[in-house]
């Protein structure tokens, strides 16, 4: 034991670094610029893995030792409390009056009749009887029940990282922005469906149990105040043999309410608002584009990001001039427009009143370079370089159009078509989650058993009075093995029901408490 307390002592002190430096599974870009901050200490970091702490070498080494070191400690329990359960109670100390508590009084009767009532009246107690000539002893215990306790306790806490463990192995979770009322919706089939993924380690992402969704309908309700009340999605979804036969069922997508089906779990976890952009391109062709936002105020939602329009094929002779008249729409959403002189600002969460305020860009956006955008802005190094001309700057409302006059993109026509709502869902795999449940359960019924049982034993020895024949001298004394919080009322209690009608009781029964030396 002691060698599993330092070692949870390493663990608590290994995981500090975890909790003051960013960690690449919650936020690589963190990482990125601490390294970037702190080029001297930084690299020596990273080469310790201070970056990667809970899946560090050495973390897993100290918890693996701490697995073992529990297990070698636990497993000779067992064992020892199997023996403590064949063992019969132990036979009475010579001297119960040293006991720290003790009480006597005398009877008439037989010992033996005497032993038997006793006996009786120590229901629920291990008993057994011992003869030494005219004198019978009675040795009873209780509480066995508090050790077996305390090893379920113990036991289930491994079960219970066992099952953790087993999560992160052979589980995922992806997380994944669906557009409502009548978007595309996905199928889970594949990591790249994703807009974030976290496999566990033995997952490749070959394997995941297909699921595909779509949302019908997503309803926010909100207070005056724009405090939101309650989110629910309408969604429908196949799985299993529904793929095959291409048939949907509904359900009712609310927070704390998760699909859950074969394992996996769907959970809604945020919203926002996607707005539609039809571009009109000199030629006719028109191209309409609805990519979800970013809510920048959770109170008001109101949005910033970017729409990314490349003209349809066959508009332009050569791929480069393609690219020259590409359309990039960037400004604020307005779920519920509120107009600070030409301030674009949003007063309710709802699409009440939705509006935008937009910069229309014509140039390369960088769509065909393989370099990785933000979803929510253009590179600022396009704009710095020429390649994105700024055109146009205004605020449009559902069904406004600008049309653009002058330039090479002159008679191209840009309409804010409104928007629509957008949902956030988390998909998630986790094999061992049962398990979890299970152990906590135990842990807690573990827990509580080895609080509220205690170990006590008594010993009753009844010796005949010489000379004064049917007289006992009945003797009692007892010992609180655990804990002795409220042992003397509770053995003054005992000593009344069990010498109950064996004669007068005195009226004070000599408890006092000394000092356990046994």
């Amino acid at each position: 034991m002691g060698t599993a307390l330092v070692l949870l002592f390493l663990l608590a002190l290994g995981a500090i670094p975890g909790a003051l430096l960013p960690q690449r599974s919650l936020n690589a870009a963190k990482v990125e610029e601490y390294l970037h901050t702190h080029p001297m200490i930084g690299p020596w970091l990273n080469e310790l893995q201070a970056f990667d702490v809970f899946s560090s070498f050495w973390f897993t080494a100290i918890y693996v030792l701490l697995f073992v070191s529990l297990v070698g400690c636990l497993t000779p329990r067992i064992f020892e409390h199997a023996r403590s359960l064949r063992a019969t109670p132990v036979a009475a100390p010579r001297n119960l009056s040293r006991l720290p508590k003790h009480a006597e009084v005398q009877a008439k009767g037989d010992p033996d009749a005497l032993a038997t009532n006793v006996t009786d009246r120590l229901r629920g107690w291990r008993t057994t009887t011992r003869r030494s000539g005219a004198t019978v002893e009675i040795s009873a215990e209780k509480g066995y029940l508090r050790e077996f306790g305390n090893l379920v306790f113990h036991f289930s806490l491994l079960g219970l990282l066992v099952a953790v463990a087993a999560g992160k192995l052979f589980g995922y979770e992806g997380n994944v922005i669906v557009i409502a009322d009548g978007g595309p919706g996905f199928c889970s089939a594949s990591p790249a469906v994703f807009d974030s993924f976290r496999a566990g380690n033995t997952v490749d992402g070959t394997s995941l149990h297909p699921i595909c969704l779509r949302v019908n309908n997503f309803q926010a309700n909100y207070l005056p105040s724009g405090q939101a009340t309650s989110f629910a999605a309408d969604i429908a979804y196949q799985a299993g043999d529904d793929l095959t036969s291409n048939t949907w069922r509904p359900y009712r997508l609310e927070v704390n309410h998760p699909l859950r089906i074969d394992g996996n779990r769907v959970y809604l976890q945020g919203h926002g608002y996607a707005p539609t952009f039809t571009v009109t391109f000199p030629n006719g062709q028109t191209r309409t584009s609805t990519v979800q936002w970013r809510p920048d105020n959770p109170q008001t939602l109101l949005s910033s990001g970017v729409a990314r329009i490349d003209p349809p094929a066959g508009s332009y002779p050569t791929a480069e001039e393609r690219r020259q008249h590409e359309i990039a729409i960037q400004g604020l959403l307005a779920p519920t427009e509120q107009l600070d002189g030409t301030l674009l600002s949003s007063r309710f969460p709802a699409l009440n009143d939705p509006a935008v305020a937009i910069d229309i860009y014509r140039g390369d956006t960088g769509l065909d370079t393989g370099r990785p955008q933000s979803l929510f802005n253009l590179d600022p190094r396009l704009i710095e370089q020429g390649r994105l001309t700024k055109e146009k700057r205004v605020n449009l409302r559902v069904g406004d159009q600008v049309r653009i006059d002058q330039g090479p993109a002159a008679g191209t026509t840009v309409r804010f078509d409104g928007a629509v709502p957008f949902v956030n869902l988390q998909v998630s795999h986790d094999p061992g989650q049962l398990w979890v449940l299970v152990s906590a359960i135990a842990m807690m019924a573990g827990l509580l058993v080895s609080l509220l049982v205690r170990r006590r034993r008594v010993w009753v020895r009844m010796t005949p009075v010489s000379g004064t024949p049917d007289t006992v001298d009945v003797e009692l004394g007892g010992l609180a093995r655990t804990d002795n919080s409220g042992w003397g009322d509770e053995f003054e209690r005992l000593t009344e029901r069990l010498v109950a009608g064996f004669g007068e009781v005195p009226d004070a029964v000599r408890a006092e408490t000394k000092v356990d030396v046994t």
